[in-house]
């Protein structure tokens, strides 16, 4: 649990942040203006970051007043191959981001100032074990873009108040919790943005709270594990639930994964970064994952968690050669051209570990239509790959109000009934969604350990139960509804409506004599 100090600091924090964006937006959609404020973000960490590290090395050799922004070009030059090899990348003194905060306002050339740094610090890499994870990482932060403004002077006047709003910002001291801080903004700032962006950017953000749920199913039971992995890593807050549940040093041989959008991918890897995961910890790709998967010669994987894009389209039959590919060929059929659900559930299970755990975010529609899907269930059933299958509540993903579901695969179960969970009550509201609390998650999960009956709640469904079903996987197959109506007691009504009748008869009569008497009077 987090005490005061800290959730004030990250509140402050958080306040800082969305004020910054909302000053520095203007007409700029900020779905894309994230870009500028996370790469400004991504910018000052990384400078940070290495000159913590070169200032660490230098006072442990001696010298404690060593402070790398300060030193000369020229003497930095000499660490330069061992910055390289150690943090992958490179900056110079002079092009630190303290530096140019401190000349900005003076440097009329700010932009192309901005830009040469941008590319040096890529070129730095160039040629070495860690180019791939830093080539192109600014391509999003285009400091000549008219979204910034219409002449040189207007764009640069943001630019200086972009750098001193990030420059302003506190993150205490980085041995202790700058890390966490630098996440943290990271990931505020992508959850502000979605909900504001609605689909356009919530498609590419999973709720912390559903990533928590996703990964402690798939890291029940596991102090490590080697290797996780993500076909459709968006931001990659997935891939890094990790980490914070287990701990940095536990994911023993790093984060794999792959996105089809170039803007995301690049955000995936700054987050890397921000959450000082080292070059050579992560593996991310930039093509489309059921066409071009590009880990084939990293997989299996032992925690799989994904949440992918619902109900796309992609090549499926239209393409001869994917139905011989290793990852669908065993169910003998293709998802449907207009439905790639399916594909990367079947992707996924193919580069999963013998002992591995994949658990994956699913369109509801999936576990009961027919055609080629209900072929897919009835191969994933038939093998005993599917562990359990969980109703979430509705609304509870930026851009979408559906109810969606968890799927959880495993190839070496020790039954082989599926376990169906109904937790579309466990959220709270809030404002005009919904939320999944620590208790909700912690109840979730109790229930999947138990793997039992459990009335309205839970279902441990027999092999042969989900045969006679048609391999129709609903939730509501299998766990019935409780009848929230009012029971009536039909002895207690009549009685009641005996008594009523009664007490109008009464009434009747009364006003039949009243009338009587007017009548004589």
């Amino acid at each position: 649990m987090a005490d005061n100090k800290s959730v004030q600091e990250r509140s402050e924090l958080y306040r800082t942040i969305w004020g910054i964006a909302n000053d520095l937006r203007g007409s700029v959609d900020g779905w894309d203006f994230k870009s500028y404020v996370l790469g400004m973000l991504f910018y000052r960490f990384i400078s940070e970051n290495m000159s913590q590290y070169i200032e660490k090395i230098q006072k442990e050799a001696g010298e404690t007043d060593f402070v790398y922004a300060d030193i000369s070009d020229e003497m930095a030059e000499l660490a330069r191959e061992q910055m390289v090899n150690e943090k992958g990348f490179f900056i110079l003194p002079s092009e630190l981001f303290c530096n140019v905060k401190k000349n900005a306002d003076k440097d009329e050339n700010l932009n192309m100032t901005l830009e040469r740094i941008f590319k040096n610090i890529e070129a730095s890499s160039k040629g070495t074990n860690s180019e791939k994870n830093f080539a192109g990482l600014f391509d999003d932060i285009d400091v000549n873009s008219n979204k910034l403004g219409n002449t040189v002077a207007n764009r640069n006047a943001k630019l200086v108040k972009l750098l001193n709003g990030i420059g302003e910002m506190n993150f205490g001291n980085y041995q202790n919790n700058s890390t966490d801080l630098f996440g943290d903004a990271y990931e505020y700032l992508m959850g502000m943005y979605a909900s504001n962006a609605g689909k356009s950017g919530g498609e590419y953000y999973t709720p912390q709270e559903v990533s928590e749920l996703l990964t402690r199913i798939a890291l029940i039971g596991k102090e490590t594990v080697n290797k996780v992995y993500d076909p459709a890593c968006g931001s990659g807050s997935l891939l890094l639930q990790t980490a914070k549940i287990l701990g940095t040093d536990k994911v023993r041989n790093g984060y794999y994964g792959q996105e089809i959008n170039i803007t995301t991918y690049n955000l995936c890897r700054i987050n890397m970064f921000l959450h000082d995961v080292n070059y050579d910890k992560f593996d991310i790709a930039n093509a489309d994952t059921l066409t071009e998967p590009k880990h084939w010669d990293d997989e299996p994987f032992e925690v799989i968690v994904s949440n992918p894009p619902y109900s796309i389209k992609w090549e499926g039959d239209d393409n001869g050669t994917l139905i011989n590919d290793p990852r669908f060929s065993p169910a003998g059929v293709l998802a449907p051209k207009s439905k790639a659900d399916l594909a990367f559930i079947m992707h996924s299970l193919s580069w999963l570990a013998s002992d591995g755990v994949a658990s994956i975010v699913c369109f509801p529609g999936i576990m009961y239509r027919g055609g080629a899907e209900q072929k897919i269930r009835k191969y994933l059933v038939d093998n005993n790959f599917i562990d359990c299958v969980i109703q979430l509540p509705d609304n509870l993903f930026f851009g979408t109000s559906i109810a969606t579901c968890i799927m959880v695969l495993k190839k070496a179960k020790k039954d082989n009934s599926i376990l169906f969970i109904d937790a579309s009550k466990e959220c709270i509201k809030v404002t005009n969604s919904n939320q999944l609390t620590s208790d909700n998650i912690q109840h979730i999960l109790e229930v999947y350990k138990a793997r039992e009956d459990k009335d309205y709640i839970s279902k441990l469904a027999s092999y042969h139960e989900i045969k006679e079903n048609d391999y129709n996987l609903s939730i509501s197959t299998y766990v019935e509804q409780e009848d929230t109506r009012e029971v009536i007691d039909i002895v207690k009504l009549n009685a009641k409506i005996k008594e009523i009748v009664a007490r109008e008869q009464v009434l009747r009569d009364e006003i039949d004599r009243i009338i009587a008497e007017i009548e004589v009077q």
